[in-house]
């Protein structure tokens, strides 16, 4: 006779403290079974086989086992295509309910609508939780029922919404109790054709002092100076809910940070196109130059600009790059050089830990021009004066380019001056 169980399937929520869709199975008093799937679909497309980013995952969830296995219980760890997964799992047990947070990028929209639609032909309920946002879909709307697509009013009506409700940040309790037992080991990284990395990953902190002072200091990339817990909710080892709590009672620059994250998730949600298209069509016929060469000498911080070169290499060494640093070297690859925003939003997909879809597409777009609510295209960051306002003792740009006004660092690879003017060029005649 066949075990019967609830499921919780574990993917961007990567704790067991305030999980929302955790804390509904445990409600139903039937053992729980927390699964997760090492998706196909998503590690065969990965080019890295030391991408950092699995390694996280890896690690995390097998602190998460073992923190379980002390109790008698454990995770179920599949590699597999999802459908594949649920399909040994509807052999091994009977299923009565199943439960996840969900997702609102487009891959994950539809391999959720394709398990959905097996359980439901297989008679097994599913629920779906809110847990990686505060507020979703059409929670923050205008007063006409349409999605926001500026900023400023968005944040305005999420504030007064977010006044008007109370949420609880849930605990987690005694784990053995109700959690189904499961004896089988993770899956080595080996295992799956993928190798570890030195790199470091920040820890899953709040530091009360730093986000007090986050208005202050976020922008100077040589200092200390931002809460480095981007990663931990690309991937949930932190609750959102608590985030919000903490910056409500600490500083409201963070907090908008937070919500330009919820914006970001409901754009890619309403407006799935802007994925792989400018949210703004007309942005799309702008000739872009998409030089090769050029592109690689940004890739690699050759460029012969310094803050844009110091941000490359940051990035390719470590995973991260300051968010002042981003927009510099965003709005260098696409106004200075006139290379495709897609070149970099991809490049960054492959090398950012906290890479997050939403979140890299709107800031991408945003440098472009082409986003929701973009800088306007004749905003041309001059990466001089960058330098001069953000990094006026160079410290930034000494760490991560040593040679830098030796005879070994390279020449400018276009003027400022000039690229600006092609840059108001180009864009002017894309969008008459």
């Amino acid at each position: 006779m066949k075990p019967k169980i609830i499921i919780h399937w574990l993917r961007r929520d990567l704790r067991w403290h305030d999980n929302m869709a955790l804390q509904h199975a445990h409600a139903q008093n039937i053992p729980v079974l927390p699964i997760f799937i090492f998706d196909k679909n998503i590690l065969s497309k990965l080019e890295n086989r030391q991408d950092a980013r699995v390694q996280f995952i890896h690690q995390t969830l097998e602190k998460m086992h073992n923190n379980l296995q002390e109790q008698g219980s454990g995770i179920r760890f599949f590699y597999a295509q999802p459908e594949d997964a649920w399909n040994q799992l509807l052999e091994q047990y009977e299923v009565t309910q199943v439960f996840f947070n969900r997702d609102y990028e487009p891959y994950a929209r539809e391999r959720d609508a394709k398990v959905y639609a097996f359980l439901k032909d297989n008679t097994i309920p599913v629920t779906t939780l809110k847990d990686h946002v505060i507020f979703e879909k059409n929670e923050i709307t205008k007063d006409d029922g349409k999605p926001y697509t500026v900023f400023t009013p968005y944040s305005r009506k999420w504030k007064t919404t977010l006044n008007n409700q109370n949420f609880e940040i849930q605990g987690v309790e005694n784990l053995k109790n109700w959690l189904h037992w499961e004896s089988q080991p993770i899956l080595s990284l080996e295992e799956m054709g993928f190798e570890k990395t030195d790199i470091q990953f920040p820890p899953a902190l709040f530091n009360s002092k730093l986000i007090s002072r986050y208005h202050e200091t976020r922008d100077i990339p040589s200092i200390d100076g931002t809460s480095k817990l981007s990663l931990h909710l690309r991937f949930g080892t932190i609750s959102i809910r608590e985030c919000v709590n903490i910056a409500l009672h600490n500083n409201e620059t963070w907090l908008n940070e937070l919500i330009w994250r919820d914006f970001y998730q409901m754009i890619i949600f309403q407006f799935p196109h802007s994925a792989k298209d400018s949210f703004k069509p007309q942005y799309d016929r702008v000739q872009w130059l998409n030089n090769e060469e050029e592109f690689k000498k940004w890739c690699l911080g050759q460029t012969g600009y310094p803050i844009v070169d110091a941000g490359m290499r940051e990035l390719n060494q470590t995973g991260h790059m300051h968010n002042r640093v981003r927009m510099i070297v965003a709005s260098f690859l696409t106004k200075h050089l006139l290379i495709d925003w897609r070149w970099g939003e991809r490049y960054f997909a492959e090398k950012l830990l906290d890479f997050e879809l939403a979140s890299n597409v709107g800031g991408w777009q945003w440098a472009a021009g082409s986003g929701c609510d973009a800088a306007p295209y004749f905003r041309i960051f001059n990466p001089y004066s960058q330098t001069e306002k953000f990094d006026g003792e160079e410290k930034y740009i000494r760490k991560w380019v040593p040679e830098y006004k030796s005879q070994h660092y390279p020449s400018p690879i276009v003027d400022h001056k000039f690229a600006r003017e092609r840059c108001l060029r180009v864009y002017k005649e894309a969008l008459q």
